[in-house]
């Protein structure tokens, strides 16, 4: 029996949503730190933090409009990290510095050496891989970054770890080749006072002097722990690179971020959301007054409601705590979500939106006229942050660059 071809999944159904990524705004905020980070007296790396599918923006799609403007990219996952090099390799690009945040197995770490990525050494189990890495006769040592735990309280060798713990990278050059050192800030986003902050630079400036006395590196380490937060309040952080990551999508990290930047750099960067998610209705109906809508009978039309049904729910990312209080825009206005999020729709009322009962397209997130939805209201409205809506927004959406 012949099979007619249909969409894959609920991303490639006609009737599904879809996200738009502005290239234009992404060049515009990569320029916007390119211009941060060449205001010192000496140029800095500015790195691209791709984690998370490019905070939810779709790596496949995010990866070749930063490549030619970036120094570095950010992972954690080394499959991500081998995506770069394929896409150099088929579009006849230069080689970027590429490093693995996250955790690497030796045998991971083998084909990395091979494609010239850095790896980072979190902790004194690299020593136990080392006879399995010279019998894999790599070409080169392995590029590593050493990470130091300044105050965080995750990954990284701490204080009194140093040196004893970290002499492996001494006594195997031709494994390992130690090419930079990195930490993690634990509170720059929350406050307006960095006190911690400062004593995390200068335990991580402390734990830099104990690894250069004893790996006497040929060059300069590479040294970075600034992410977007502290790239724009905290120009000590800085050093040789920084990983900007939500902010190169467009977004504030935080409120306390935004009001610290304009205390410390005096004129705000303006920064550009990149993502906009839209849906078009499955149908648009009318309902008489005192009809419920949704699971539980949450709500009840106290008028006569236009109402329009989207294909788009939980199930896509659309958070479920958001019922009740949220909005889509619909032809400029804003039109309030009804009754419960469903896995699989959301309802609107588009009443005073449209005259008509013709499919609409509503924007979940993103400007439509003079209105707009920000990341920040939506994870709001869900009680929680926009990093945690944008990285779990489906990765079977359909992804859209647009100018």
């Amino acid at each position: 029996m012949h099979v007619e071809e249909v969409g894959g999944g609920p991303g490639d159904a006609v009737h599904s949503s879809w996200l738009e990524l502005s290239a234009a705004h992404l060049r515009h905020n990569v320029a916007a730190f390119r211009a941060l980070e060449s205001s010192g007296p000496t140029p800095r790396a500015l790195g691209a933090v791709l984690k998370g599918n490019a905070y939810g923006h779709g790596l496949a799609q995010v990866l070749p409009l930063v490549h030619a403007g970036v120094d570095v990219l950010y992972f954690i996952a080394p499959r991500d990290a081998l995506t770069v090099r394929a896409h150099e390799a088929a579009h006849g690009l230069p080689a970027r510095q590429v490093l693995v945040l996250g955790a690497v197995s030796p045998e991971e770490a083998v084909v990395l050496a091979r494609e010239g990525i850095d790896v980072v050494v979190a902790d004194r189990s690299w020593a136990d891989a080392v006879p399995g890495l010279r019998a894999a006769k790599l070409p080169r040592p392995l590029r590593v970054h050493v990470h130091l735990d300044t105050g965080l309280g995750r990954e990284g060798f701490t204080a009194d770890q140093l040196p004893k713990q970290t002499q492996f990278l001494a006594d195997a050059p031709d494994v390992f080749e130690t090419v930079g050192v990195l930490s993690h800030f634990a509170n720059t986003e929350d406050v307006t006072e960095q006190g911690y902050a400062l004593a995390q630079l200068d335990a991580f400036e402390t734990g830099l002097a104990h690894l250069t006395a004893q790996l006497k590196p040929a060059k300069p380490l590479q040294r970075h722990i600034a992410a977007s937060a502290a790239a724009l309040v905290l120009p000590r952080a800085r050093y040789e690179a920084a990983r900007v990551g939500i902010s190169l999508y467009g977004l504030w990290p935080s409120p306390e971020t935004r009001l610290s930047a304009r205390l410390v750099l005096g004129e705000l960067p303006v920064l550009k959301p990149v993502l906009s998610w839209r849906c078009k209705s499955q149908v648009v109906k009318w309902l008489p007054a005192g009809s419920y809508v949704g699971y539980g009978c949450t709500y009840r039309c106290p008028e006569p409601t236009r109402l329009a049904v989207l294909p788009v729910g939980y199930y896509d990312g659309y958070p479920r705590l958001a019922s009740g209080k949220a909005h889509v825009l619909v032809n400029g206005r804003r039109c309030a979500v009804l009754g419960r999020v469903m896995m699989n729709h959301l309802m609107v009322d588009v009443t005073r939106a449209v005259s008509d009962e013709r499919p609409v397209t509503a924007t979940l997130l993103g400007r439509d006229g003079e209105e707009s939805v920000s990341a920040e209201s939506l994870s709001g409205w869900a009680q929680t942050i926009h990093y945690e809506l944008l990285t779990r927004l489906g990765s079977h959406l359909r992804r859209v660059v647009v100018e």
